[in-house]
């Protein structure tokens, strides 16, 4: 209630200052002043006014003031902004009927701050002129009057009508509009207007500060594309009333021409940011989002086509209505499919784009020239500021309740939960007792079972101690058998594949042999040592020297496997029969000249040795010593 009641008010208050701008300027209906002291001010549209449009831009002040040329200015009523060709050069005359005994000092007053070169040709009492320049393409300090407006001061020190000239010259479509009021007036109404501006742009500033403090606590990108949003409308708003020119780039004229352009795109880049974010398009509406983003397109475009080759489509036109109007077609949209929160964000929209039509006919001078009608936008932007405001304020209302709503209805499901859990408590509790006697009474049963199965497992325990030692005396003589036929001579190859089936059995077979009575380095003598860095290796604790299980014997450095080299060694001295070459080959899946080479080899270290009957284990002995002879 307390905002709706500031909202009135602040509504009430800038339209009481509207109107009584309106009040203090009187139009005037004739293009002749006569200086009264009783009239403070006269105001004349061009329209009013005679003037020339000189389309060659060519003609001087010296040419227009002639007799005969006198007859080209001429009043056209019909005459108003909308046909103001940027290309032209237009001369306005006004006449004076002077009042030297006035009490009053009086001065000419322009209007239309955006005009580039407005040159005065002023009588100096003398039959000549004065030449006054002013313009927005005129630094700011070079003006007599540090106003937003441009001035000059009327000599009305004697009798009779003198007439002023002035040259108007713009980039854009000018509004021509002269008043002539006294100083005193001019003085209660700029320090009236500058107030009024005062209010405007310090609710500006306090709204942009408090969203971007909201900002910087939620950390929502909505509020600061909004804080943005309202820089954007504060900055174009000096610029149109020529505030920005007086005080932040009074001298950057080129900078004043283009920068109700700029911030104008400015308003409606962070308007459709801010849009997308506080309606939620991107979710809500997937195609009212793309549209917003394709409108942003276009005006990007037509900004930089403006900014770099055309700057005529820096004013504001009819397509500017556009973006304005679809957010607010949007905001109904999505408002319509229960989107509470975008109901004060439709009447601002609404509010801003009645203002934005208002201003564009204005501009258009399809709505006569009124000082609230000219203000229109400054009046729409002001109350959308606050609705927007409002709307922001209240999304967090509606969200703080939707939290409330969802906060009760959580702590109901956790006391609802609380009592489900007690109720499932009790009966666990309640099933947990029985179960506890049931598990006690199976408890007993299994430690029965278990005293039972703990006397059978003895009894097995005492069988099985007898089958592994009548298994021991089995393996023992079968081992010993194998053993004493391998030393006999006597193995078939089935059986001596079941003595040294793989490499493995070969390696174990070897370590046995090299280190099952004690180790001893070949390097050093030591007779300690510890596990090497691979299987069946040894490292001396002394030198550090590394032997392998292999190393010292016949099979050193084999590339073929190790229970196949054993076999054809052992098939040299086995008293079966003996095989060819290609038979043994074949057998062992070997290439001949490998079975052939190490066959050799073995051959050559038993006669190096002269043993006519070797044994298996001599084998290994000769080559032993051979390997120690050689130290």
């Amino acid at each position: 209630m307390k905002r709706i009641l500031l909202t009135l008010f602040l509504l009430l208050f800038t339209v009481v200052a509207g109107i009584q701008l309106v009040h203090a300027q009187r139009i005037s209906g004739s293009f002749t002043l006569k200086i009264d002291d009783n009239l403070d001010e006269r105001i004349f549209s061009i329209a009013q006014l005679e003037f020339f449009e000189d389309t060659t831009s060519t003609l001087g002040f010296r040419d227009i003031i002639q007799p005969d040329f006198q007859e080209n200015f001429k009043i056209r009523p019909s005459f108003n902004k909308n046909k103001f060709n940027i290309d032209n050069t237009y001369w306005v005359k006004l006449s004076i009927d002077k009042t030297p005994e006035s009490d009053k000092k009086w001065l000419m007053e322009f209007y239309d701050q955006t005009i580039d070169v407005v040159e005065v040709y002023a009588p100096d009492g003398r039959g000549g002129y004065d030449k006054i320049l002013m313009g927005d393409a005129i630094p700011f300090g070079s003006r007599a009057f540090k106003h937003k407006n441009f001035e000059l001061l009327i000599k009305n020190t004697s009798e009779g009508i003198s007439n002023y000239y002035v040259k108007i010259q713009s980039h854009q479509k000018a509004d021509i509009r002269i008043a002539i009021r006294s100083v005193n007036r001019f003085i209660y109404y700029a320090l009236n207007e500058y107030f009024t501006y005062g209010v405007f742009y310090g609710m500006i500033l306090i709204i942009g500060l408090y969203n971007l403090l909201v900002y910087t606590v939620i950390r929502e990108t909505k509020y600061l594309y909004y804080t943005f949003y309202l820089i954007s409308v504060g900055i174009y708003a000096l610029s149109v009333d020529g505030i920005a020119f007086q005080y932040l780039w009074p001298n950057s004229p080129k900078w004043n021409q283009i920068a109700n352009g700029v911030f104008s795109f400015s308003i409606v880049l962070w308007a459709i940011l801010f849009s997308i974010k506080f309606l939620n398009t991107r979710f809500r509406s997937p195609r009212i989002h793309k549209a917003l983003i394709i409108i942003l397109g276009i005006k990007s475009v037509i900004f930089l086509i403006a900014l770099l080759w055309e700057p005529k489509l820096l004013e504001i036109r009819y397509y500017d209505i556009i973006p304005f109007f679809f957010i607010f077609i949007a905001s109904i949209y999505i408002w319509s499919r229960g989107y509470k929160v975008a109901r004060f964000f439709v009447i601002a929209y609404g509010v801003l784009f009645i203002g934005v039509v208002v201003k564009v006919l204005v501009n258009a001078a399809i709505i006569p020239h009124m000082t609230l009608v000219y203000y229109s936008l400054h009046l729409a932007f002001l109350v959308e500021m606050l609705l927007l405001t409002f709307a922001l304020g209240d999304r967090i209302q509606i969200l703080k309740d939707n939290r409330d709503r969802a906060m009760r209805r959580t702590i109901r499901q956790m006391e609802d939960n609380f009592a489900l859990k007690e109720k499932v408590n009790r009966e666990l509790e309640l099933k947990v007792s029985e179960r506890t006697k049931e598990l006690a009474h199976k408890n007993k049963l299994l430690e029965e079972y278990n005293q039972q199965l703990t006397d059978k497992d003895e009894e097995i325990k005492r069988i099985n101690s007898l089958l592994d030692r009548d298994n021991w005396k089995l393996k023992s003589s079968i081992k010993e058998s194998f053993q004493a036929r391998l030393s006999n001579k006597l193995l078939s190859f089935e059986e001596f594949q079941r003595i040294f089936p793989d490499q493995s059995a070969c390696l174990r077979y070897l370590e046995e042999f090299k280190w099952g009575q004690g180790y001893e380095c070949r390097q050093c003598g030591n007779t300690k040592s510890s596990k090497g860095p691979k299987l069946f290796t040894r490292r001396c604790s002394k030198c550090g020297h590394i032997d392998s299980v292999t190393a010292g014997t016949i099979f050193h450095g084999v590339k073929f496997p190790l229970e196949k080299a054993f076999y054809i060694t052992y098939e040299l001295i086995a008293n079966t029969e003996k095989r060819t070459l290609e038979q043994l080959a074949e057998l062992l899946e070997l290439r001949k000249n490998t079975v052939w080479n190490f066959r050799k080899k073995t051959r050559q270290n038993i006669e190096a040795h002269n043993i006519n009957n070797p044994h298996w284990d001599d084998i290994l002995i000769m080559a032993e010593e051979k390997v120690n002879g050689k130290k």
